[in-house]
Formats: structure tokens, sequence, C-alpha cells
């Protein structure tokens, strides 16, 4: 989009889309950055059906522990990320956005304190972990660790199976009294053995991908951007 572009669809929709990813390891089967890949197409849909500017990808997060030095995971810290929220979205913001939709797909609790406690000047700031959402409908898993397991596998073998390996995906499951801990974020300690997976991964299907999906843009459009539900949706 050229600057004049930006100006007219800022002006006719003062919103902003900012999707917000990782360049993290899930495991051998998954791709780094497999979260940044999976916000970053549900920004392109949801900018193309409520016509919201949608940002460039803010790639980088901050990352879970893991055991080892795993390579390409790269990570910052928290005030940094925070920081760079602060400044990009200050720029947006004199360019005329109102409010800002921040999309994430990592619930690891440094992570989302950095998005959550951005400031800006007059504009309003939403971020959502699209895993927060009750996905209990849709997956066989949904109430257990998602970080490379069946949920987050799913969604790649659908949004980009040219590069999902599973040939090499493994279950690694946690102890019920770790499952719970791990689950949102109080604790993100992978085990040695993970490379940073965690969770049912040979559950995953393209299927249940797609199912997922759609339910998590569904709910986001709905609950978030207001688009009537489809039962009660207007011709």
């Amino acid at each position: 989009m050229t600057p004049d572009d930006v100006a007219l669809a800022i002006a006719a929709n003062p919103r902003l889309i900012v999707p917000a990813g990782t360049c993290e390891p899930h495991g051998s089967h998954l791709p780094l950055g497999s979260d940044a890949i999976i916000v970053e197409r549900l920004a392109d849909d949801l900018s193309a059906e409520f016509r919201i500017v949608r940002a460039p990808t803010v790639e980088y997060g901050v990352n879970a522990v893991t055991p080892e030095v795993l390579p390409g995971a790269a990570s910052v810290r928290r005030k940094t990320l925070r920081r760079w929220l602060n400044d990009l979205l200050q720029d947006w913001e004199g360019s005329g956005v109102e409010e800002f939709l921040v999309l994430t797909a990592h619930g690891h609790a440094p992570h989302m304190e950095a998005l959550a406690t951005v400031v800006t000047d007059r504009s309003r700031v939403r971020v959502v972990d699209v895993f927060t959402i009750d996905l209990a409908a849709v997956a066989e898993t949904a109430e257990g660790p998602i970080h490379g397991g069946e949920i987050d596998t799913s969604l790649m073998l659908y949004l980009a199976p040219q590069l999902v390996r599973m040939d090499l995906a493994r279950d690694c499951i946690l102890p019920e009294s770790e499952r719970r801990r791990y689950r949102r974020g109080t604790t993100m300690y992978l085990p040695a053995d993970s490379r940073g997976g965690v969770g049912a991964a040979t559950l995953a299907s393209i299927e249940r991908g797609r199912a997922i999906y759609e339910f998590i843009r569904g709910r986001i459009a709905e609950r978030v951007l207001g688009r009537a539900p489809a039962a009660e949706a207007v011709p």
C-alpha cells in the first residue's frame, strides 16, 4: 500500500490489526515461527473481511525457556518487546489509528505481559491470544498443552502443510499437575526431550486444523470485531 492508500483506508476504518508472533521451536516436526504463521493468516483474513488495515507482522516475541539452545530460536526480552510495540503503535496512532487489535498465539506469561502493557496516547489497545478461546468443541485435547501438540500441528497442517514434518512428530505428555500450570503460562519450562513441543502432535490432521482455524476466526470476528453470529446475520 502507498501512504495515500493507507490514509484512505484508516479514514474509512480507523482500526489496525497487528500480528505478533515468535521465532520459537514447537518440536522437531514444526517450523520456527509457527505462531507468526498462524496469526498472520488470521490477520489477513480478518483484514479482508472487515476492511481493516493489517500491519506487518512482528516476527519476534518472548520465547519459553528450553533446556538446550535450539538452532534458529531467537527471542527478545519482555521490556524490549514492550518498547518496540510502544514505538510502533505511537507512529501508527499518528496516522489516525484509534483502535489496535494485537493478535498473538503464544500464552507465555512474559510475552503476554509485554503486549498487555503497551500504552498509547489516546487509542484503544486490545490484545487477543487466540489460544485463550475454548476449543473443546473442535479439538480432542483442548484442555492440555498446545505448544506443538494437536492444536498447533493441526493448524499448521491446514495453513502450511509443506512446512510440517509429520514423520518427526512425537507426543510429549506432561503429568496432570504440570499440565495445568503449563496450560496458561504459569510455567513454560519444557522437558529436556521435547525439542520445544508438548502435547499430542500425532492426533493432528488437516481436517481438524480447518475446523480449529475457522472456529478461532469466527470467535474473533463475532466477539472482538462485531460480526453477527451466522444464525443472526442479516442477508
